[in-house]
Order: structure tokens, then sequence, then C-alpha cells
């Protein structure tokens, strides 16, 4: 598993986010901090507080460095 923070602060962040992730097949989570929402989840996501970075799981690593490539507009 790895773990990446992220920043999601507005709206259209957060669709971006769920669009290019929802492209992998892996499980994602999102964690901020005592809960644990499904990434590709965009009603989970606004359920979160996005003004702090949150810490994003990936759980398969495969295709990781292409999935960290996508991730690098939301560090």
């Amino acid at each position: 598993m790895k773990t990446v923070t992220i920043n999601l602060g507005s709206i259209d962040k957060v669709k971006s986010f769920v669009n290019d992730i929802t492209k992998f097949d892996n499980d994602f989570d999102l964690v901020s901090g005592r809960y644990v929402i499904d990434a590709k989840s965009i009603m989970g996501i606004f359920s979160l507080d996005l003004s702090k970075p949150i810490d994003l799981n990936i759980h398969n690593e495969d295709n990781l460095d292409e999935i960290l490539e996508v991730l690098k507009k939301y560090e």
C-alpha cells in the first residue's frame, strides 16, 4: 500500500480527481482523521473536511508510476 497526501480544496478539483482515479482499477481510500471513505465516491469526498490535506491510500500498486503522475496536480 502506498500513501500520498493530496489537497482537494475546491469543487472542481474534487470532480477532476474522481474522474482521474476512476480510470484505474485500483482500490483507493481517502483518510481524514478517523474517517475512511472510498476515493471514487464523490459524495463521500464532500463529507470530509476539504480545507486540510487528505491522505490517499493506494491499495494495489499496479500502474503506480502512472497513478502518481496523475496525482501530481493534487499535491
